[in-house]
């Protein structure tokens, strides 16, 4: 079977979507399926093998300006095209390329306007790739924002196409209300096209169901998997000096970093011998935010560090290793939470806010403890009590790194990620 999952990079950053996807194709590989891992927007960083074509659709810069130019659109297509190129879109990103939703909420509307937008060329030449050149059995696309390729590729590709959600609500409740109903509208319109939904969480499956009103038939639930390779942290005591508190998400609003920062400030008042470190991706758009969290922290002095982002996946494994306990207090309620089984896997236990994701993570792997999510002092209770039992800690350490290899490995994902697709195979 050859499948084609198109990816979305994440300009810029180590992105959990197109890493999880990375992991996905890379594990359908391994079980022996053909698979073209294809970027749009911008190519895909990693910090395993990277295994996307090297080719980027509907490339964000030619997008912004096929929206923003009548004339750039008469342009011939073989003059523009050479600004899709990787190299390009990687260099430009480092300055200027947003993801941002508040700031592309018109033109969001314009993408998902497909054959009949300003990005018509670009549906084209992804329909004439897929549908001409790769020919695959099955098209997966990562988000449901590409919908607007899909009526056109319907009438040239006869195979299933599929569509993983995985946190699509997140961008579209950023755009404000003016673009949020429309592109709502659009995407439920067009979705009814798709074959099928996969998620990775019953509640995610709820959520979207009712939020994009689509038939519960179509959904299909598969388990969220990580490469485990390199994740070498063993459920033990740290025995650090001083108990050590991680985060470790892009850093953001919606993580919840300033809540956790809250949940500290508490925590260090009654126990001066903690630490927090926080890492994870500062992009330009959150800078502002970072700094006014900084600055109303300065009272915990070097108890509160940014150690940055990890720039590889030994260098992640380092900064989870030296955890006691992470926690990453989504103000959102979490579709996936990679962050989660990546600690789990390295022997730290987690505290989660009770909410998306979080508690059928937690019942699966035994790794940690809820909270009630928004509440500073219930976050700070649980760290505390992770803290003053050292037993508990290591027990949930050792329950979550067992299931995770158990439950959410990349074979687990792959194998029934190919049972649903044969399933529905028309031969």
């Amino acid at each position: 079977m050859h499948i084609a999952i198109i990816t979305a990079g994440g300009a810029g950053m180590f992105c959990g979507s197109c890493m999880h996807d990375n992991t996905w194709a890379r594990a359908l590989q391994a079980e022996g399926a053909e698979v073209s891992l294809v970027p749009t927007y911008t190519p895909i960083r990693v910090d395993e093998q990277n295994i996307s074509v090297d080719r980027v659709f509907f490339g964000g810069i030619n997008v912004y300006m096929e929206y923003r130019s009548r004339l750039w659109r008469k342009i011939p297509r073989p003059l523009t095209r050479w600004i899709d190129r990787p190299w390009f879109i990687n260099m430009v990103t480092r300055f200027a390329l947003s993801n941002d939703a508040s700031h592309l909420g018109a033109m969001t509307l314009a993408m998902l306007d497909g054959e009949s937008g300003p990005q018509q060329r670009d549906v084209d030449e992804l329909v004439e790739f897929l549908s001409r050149q790769l020919k695959p059995n099955v098209i997966c696309f990562s988000n449901a924002l590409l919908v607007g390729c899909l009526k056109r590729l319907k009438s040239e590709f006869n195979g299933q196409v599929y569509c993983v959600l995985q946190g699509d609500d997140i961008f579209l409740e950023g755009l404000g209300g003016q673009y949020r109903q429309r592109a709502l509208d659009t995407i439920s319109e067009r979705a009814r096209q798709f074959d099928g939904f996969l998620v990775h969480s019953n509640f995610y499956r709820d959520f979207m169901r009712e939020y994009l009103g689509l038939p519960r038939e179509k959904f299909h639930h598969i388990p969220l998997g990580i490469d485990l390779e390199g994740h070498n942290g063993e459920p033990t005591d740290r025995n650090n000096d001083i108990f050590t508190i991680g985060y470790f998400a892009r850093v953001c609003p919606e993580k919840g970093l300033h809540q956790l920062v809250e949940a500290f400030r508490i925590l260090h008042a009654r126990h001066p011998n903690t630490r927090l470190l926080a890492g994870g991706y500062l992009g330009e758009r959150d800078k502002r935010y970072f700094a006014d969290l900084q600055t109303q922290s300065k009272d915990l002095g070097d108890a509160f560090q940014y150690v940055g982002s990890p720039s590889s996946h030994e260098d992640k494994v380092k900064f989870l290793s030296s955890l006691d306990v992470l926690s990453v207090p989504t103000e959102y309620k979490e579709p996936k939470g990679i962050y989660v089984l990546e600690a789990l896997a390295n022997g730290v236990p987690v505290v989660q806010p009770r909410h998306g994701s979080f508690p059928e993570l937690i019942d699966a792997t035994g790794g940690g403890l809820l909270f009630e999510p928004g509440n500073a002092e219930a976050l700070a209770e649980s760290l505390e009590q992770l803290m003053l039992d050292s037993d508990r800690r290591i027990d949930f350490a050792k329950s979550g790194h067992e299931n995770v290899r158990k439950l959410f490995d990349p074979v687990t994902m792959a194998r029934q990620t190919l049972a649903v697709f044969e399933a529905k195979r028309v031969v």
